[in-house]
């Protein structure tokens, strides 16, 4: 709790909260990957603010055609925090 991760963008508002599924579960040297196990935990996470990921430069070239293209890309990230999980 308290770990703050970035996901791929998340429609909720900063400062709201939302559920998470879990997909798996450590708890010391307990490893729980059970899904109807999973189904009863859950999981609480608060958005923190919305961000974007590292620049991608998209470079294409065709030789001897004077063909050049640079493009750019920005993924939209969303840094959430986790606030409760509950079993």
């Amino acid at each position: 709790m308290g770990d703050v991760l970035i996901v791929d963008k998340v429609t909720t508002k900063p400062g709201e909260s939302f559920e998470l599924q879990p997909l798996l579960l450590v708890d010391g040297s307990t490893v729980t990957s059970d899904a109807a196990q999973l189904a009863k935990i859950k999981v609480t996470a608060e958005v923190v603010k919305a961000t974007k990921g590292p620049k991608i430069t998209i470079m294409k070239y065709k030789n001897k055609t004077g063909y050049r293209k640079r493009q750019g890309h920005r993924q939209p990230t969303t840094q959430i925090k986790v606030t409760a999980i509950e079993a």
